[in-house]
């Protein structure tokens, strides 16, 4: 154990089996531990036998106790910081501190493992070579049709976290401003009722109603939403062209094209072939 380190160490998210062998040994040799709610961590310490001592460490007095906790980091004492569950500092506490500590060249030192991010693109089957992670949505109506007009133009697939309280009326306001995206409502991630509905936003809201019958949802969500498609009227001609009569004089077919420039560009692949229709169309065999 390095003396004077803070380690941002991950979590389970729900099942107490998905925690590192590093994660562990960490915990059990620092000198102090920083969690976002000392009690439910206790839980996960007192299910591995770990005793180092724990400090609260949450939203409200992230501020204020960064400046306490670099102090010890300076007089050589190792930190781990935990948030409830996944990995601090993505929309958990953390960004404070990790900032605090990087001002006096404090040693730092990631603990990957469990993310509500990287677990629900894993198994959501939207698209994953790009996308964008939005934090929480917005808890009012207002803000939260704000959120979704800002958000309407995004092409890579979007992340947030949602109360499941407020997921019907996410959804609502999601097809008012978005239309009937597809959409992947991940709840309970990990846990004995975790719980994957895949769709367009309609059809999910629909089969969560019905199989709720007026009861309230409960726990975590993450909320994963189709980017939306790049048309041909946004795109630039003049290169789309010269793309196509590049690709067509490569050989391409048609069909190959619209799939190669839809993929590259994010543009819908009817639109990409109807563009290309006109601007090289097939050659017919002579009769």
């Amino acid at each position: 154990m390095k003396p004077g380190t803070l380690f941002v160490v991950a979590t389970p998210l729900g099942n107490l089996e998905d925690i590192t062998l590093r994660a562990l040994r960490v915990l059990k040799e620092v000198d102090l531990i920083a969690a976002e709610d000392t009690r439910h961590s206790r839980k996960l310490l007192l299910h591995y036998g770990i005793a180092t001592p724990l400090t609260s460490y949450y939203d409200q007095i992230e501020r204020r106790k960064a400046p306490q906790l670099v102090d010890e980091l300076r007089r050589g004492k190792s930190l781990a910081l935990i948030s409830d569950a996944g990995t601090p500092g993505i929309a958990d506490p953390g960004y404070h501190l990790i900032q605090a500590a990087i001002a006096v060249g404090v040693r730092i030192e990631a603990v990957p493992g469990p993310s509500a991010v990287a677990a629900a693109l894993s198994v959501a089957g939207l698209p994953t070579d790009r996308f964008t992670f939005e934090g929480f949505v917005p808890a009012k109506p207002g803000p939260r049709r704000a959120f979704f007009t800002a958000v309407a133009r995004e092409l890579r697939t979007i992340v947030v976290y949602e109360a499941a309280r407020r997921l019907e009326a996410c959804l609502a306001d999601l097809q008012a401003v978005l239309g009937d995206r597809q959409v992947v409502v991940v709840r309970e991630l990990t846990k004995l009722f975790e719980e994957i509905v895949r769709g367009a936003a309609s059809d999910v809201a629909a089969r969560l109603r019905q199989r709720l019958q007026g009861a309230a949802l409960q726990g975590e969500v993450t909320l994963l939403i189709a980017g939306g498609e790049t048309t041909i009227a946004t795109a630039e001609p003049e290169a789309l062209e010269a793309a196509i009569q590049r690709l067509r004089g490569a050989g391409l077919s048609l069909k190959e094209i619209a799939r190669t420039l839809a993929r590259e560009r994010g543009l819908s692949r009817r639109e990409v072939y109807q563009a290309a229709l006109a601007v090289a169309p097939p050659v017919r065999a002579p009769s």
